[in-house]
């Protein structure tokens, strides 16, 4: 880690310690550091600290008046038991790194070497001190990476990769929601992997690829997580008094239903909210779509409108011609704003050319909006973002550990430009948050354009980006001079490349493992290695492709990490296993995406995962809910086996009602094909085939111990309906949909249980 990068961590447990770290969530740790480690727990602390120093060195001890005061974790529980052990930590690391004559203080007093009230604690060859000699080396040695084995077998041996016609029904569902078609099967066929490419451009020119990129997208960014009504948290009374409102005075009255005009203009106003909300991600789409460098989400000079929110800008007139419907509230075209014009010339915005400085997403309202300031805060939640989705610098994980803030607000008048220790991260973090001070909160009306009456801080870092200093005639433009420096800056396209992952995978990419007395820190480290060398390969030529997304897309799914299908045979060894623990797509389908999945499989979707539904399915609302699951829950297994009734209910009998040319399900065998017969056997094993491979992608052979375990389930349900005297001979009344429901057989119900069974399989949940 660079000095520079590392100077992004926050050390905001100094002055302004919570609001510091963002005011849209407590942080859920202490401060912003990281939690206290186990070995400062388990070794320093419980051997050396609450044996030997708590005694005196706390309040009512002998010692209490020394700068070395402790607190007993044992007498508190949960967050307090924590923050305990996170100040005891902070005592010893202040007491280890202050030296004389070139030794650690902490060291020099427990040996007797130095006045010490307790005189000789620990002799040097004692177990405590050796204990407290571990501690202050680690403080003090940056850990060296692990050399790793030359000798080490490849990565990925052993590892089975997908092979074309799965690898090709995987992109097309995850990126396109479709099975693929006809003649995408029979390409793969004919030419293997070397087909893919093409039909990935192709699946990246699909309006539903774009509606997964927006998604993907608006996991990152969290735009549309906006908690106010969107035309008042985006377009501010100051500056569009007039128009943001414009739903309001719109004419419905060639509606002449009351009723219905009413619930027209309910409709008129969500769309507008809708669209607004949906510009930041129409603006990636914009630039993905058409080819466009992706360094346009720093630098772009344009934002995206509709003819809804056009009227909201009050620019509809000069810009509908550009509308293919100017009734159309969800087509998006590119806009330049011009400068903001107050009520008063005072809030006026400044600009040398007559136009709004924009810089792609970082100006946009949503943004601005979505990630809000305080006179706490300081924009440095701003900054924190900006370094984050940009960047690909989480400063919260950086944090390695803060100091005591009580003591540097008692030593310094203004510790975050005083303190070492503050220093080191405001210097860094402090100017991309003055470079936001014009887009500022004040007085009564909401405004995110705005500079702050009395001008801007004076104890914080003057406004730049990693040691040069915006100069003065940019001030007008910070936002757009500090997106030039973005797309020139090496990080960029690995943090994109990074969002490309996630995109693909539901997963962010791995971080450097921290525990060096892990045993498996080795293979963890080897495994961050090769997903690392493969992340700045695909940057590289990500760049050099003038930052075309699509290509980070495709070299992503070209990469053995995205093609990993499962191991040949399980490791033994934990290490290999620690390896191998975070390749390939093993993750639960999001809400979206299974919606989609049926849909593309039954040709319905089940339209119930949404809303409340949704979120407690896994998905996230954006704004409450940020953080999708990743593993399932009690509530998530009940919606699965809910989820498979129905839609099983929903779709075998109508299946078998149609044409046999144009079921999705039965093309190729009628309800009345019984077991116990060469023929019947053979026409229900060649069904169940089809079912594998609709439904769960997989490619069985008819005489597999897959198929014999499907076989046997249908065969055992007309076996156990035969048991029965005198069951229905129709399918249950709500799976009819419709339909005549005839089943004298029992087998339309013995398909729906195989159809049943199939959706609660792991290949049709999990990707």
């Amino acid at each position: 880690m660079s000095a520079r990068l590392c100077g992004v961590v926050l050390a905001l447990a100094t002055v302004l310690a919570g609001p510091a770290c963002g005011d849209e969530k407590p942080y859920a740790g202490v401060a912003c550091a990281r939690p206290v480690d186990d070995f400062f727990k388990d070794e320093v602390w419980a051997k050396v600290g609450a044996q030997k120093c708590l005694t005196c060195h706390k309040k009512g001890g002998d010692a209490e008046e020394s700068k070395f005061v402790l607190q007993d974790p044992a007498k508190s529980q949960g967050r307090e038991r924590d923050d305990a052990l996170k100040h005891n930590r902070d005592a010893f690391v202040r007491m280890a790194e202050r030296k004389e004559k070139d030794q650690s203080r902490l060291l020099l007093k427990v040996r007797g070497d130095l006045r010490h009230g307790g005189e000789e604690v620990f002799k040097a060859d004692s177990a405590g001190y050796q204990i407290l000699a571990k501690f202050v080396t680690r403080l003090s040695v940056a850990p060296a990476p692990p050399t790793l084995d030359p000798k080490a077998p490849p990565f990925f041996d052993g590892v089975v990769m997908a092979e074309p016609r799965r690898l090709l029904r995987r992109v097309t569902l995850s990126l396109a929601g479709r099975l693929p078609t006809d003649a995408e099967l029979r390409a793969t066929e004919r030419d293997g992997m070397k087909a893919i490419p093409a039909i990935l451009d192709a699946v990246m020119k699909e309006d539903a690829f774009y509606d997964r990129l927006r998604e993907g997208f608006n996991d990152i960014f969290l735009t549309v997580g906006l908690s106010d009504n969107a035309e008042t948290a985006t377009l501010s009374y100051e500056h569009f008094e007039k128009s943001r409102l414009w739903y309001q005075k719109h004419d419905l009255s060639a509606i002449k239903d009351e009723k219905e005009r009413r619930q027209a203009g309910y409709k008129l106003a969500n769309d507008y909210r809708k669209a607004l909300l949906g510009e930041p991600m129409k603006m990636i789409e914009h630039i993905v779509r058409n080819d466009r460098p992706f360094t346009e989400i720093v630098t772009g000079d344009y934002i995206m409108v509709s003819p809804y929110t056009a009227r909201g800008y009050g620019i509809f007139e000069q810009v509908k011609a550009q509308f293919k419907n100017p009734d159309d509230p969800f087509e998006y075209v590119p806009v330049t704003l011009k400068a903001l014009a107050g009520r008063n010339k005072s809030e006026n915005q400044d600009s040398a050319t007559g136009f709004y400085p924009h810089a792609g997403l970082l100006s946009t309202f949503q943004y601005l909006a979505r990630y809000p300031t305080t006179e706490t805060n300081r924009n440095r939640l701003r900054a924190r973002m900006y370094y984050q989705h940009f960047l690909g610098v989480d400063v919260l994980e950086l944090a390695a550990r803060v100091s005591d803030a009580a003591a540097a607000q008692a030593k310094f008048k203004v510790p975050t430009m005083e303190a070492a220790e503050c220093v080191v991260c405001h210097k860094t973090l402090d100017p991309v948050a003055s470079l936001f001070q014009d887009y500022w909160r004040f007085d009564a009306n909401f405004s995110l354009y705005g500079k702050r009456k009395g001008g801007w801080f004076k104890d914080m870092f003057a406004a730049g980006f990693e040691g040069e200093d915006l100069p003065a005639n940019q001030r007008w433009r910070a936002l757009a001079w500090l997106g030039d420096r973005t797309a020139n800056d090496p990080r960029f396209a690995v943090a994109m490349v990074e969002h490309a992952y996630y995109l693909l995978t539901g997963r962010k990419v791995l971080l450097p493992p921290k525990d060096l007395d892990d045993p498996l820190f080795a293979a963890k480290y080897r495994a961050y290695h090769e997903q690392r060398r493969q992340v700045e390969t695909i940057a590289g030529r990500f760049a050099k492709a003038n930052f075309n997304f699509k290509v980070a897309i495709q070299e992503w799914v070209a990469s053995d990490f995205y093609r990993v299908d499962g191991l040949a045979m399980s490791p033994r060894d934990p290490k290999r296993r620690a390896e191998l623990d975070d390749v390939g797509l093993v993750r639960m389908l999001s809400p979206e995406q299974m919606e989609r999945k049926v849909g593309a499989i039954f040709g319905q979707r089940w339209n119930r995962l949404e809303g409340e539904l949704a979120k407690l399915y896994g998905g996230i609302d954006s704004q409450e809910v940020t953080e999708r699951a990743s593993d399932p829950s009690g509530a998530i297994g009940a919606i699965q086996r809910i989820l498979s009734n129905d839609v099983a209910c929903k779709n075998v009998a109508r299946d078998f009602a149609r044409p046999a040319p144009d079921r999705k399900l039965f093309p190729g065998i009628e309800p009345d094909v019984l077991p116990g017969s060469d023929d019947g056997d053979k026409k229900i094993r060649a069904a169940i085939v089809h079912l594998h491979e609709r439904i769960l992608g997989r490619h069985d052979k008819p005489d597999s111990a897959e198929v014999d375990r499907t076989f046997k389930l249908f065969a055992d349900v007309l076996a156990d309906a035969k048991e029965q005297k005198g069951f229905d001979k129709h399918e249950a009344y709500s799976c009819r949909q419709g339909v005549a429901g005839d089943d004298p057989h029992y087998t339309v119900r013995a398909w729906r249980a195989v159809v049943t069974y199939l959706l609660r399989r792991q290949e049709f949940l999990y990707e």
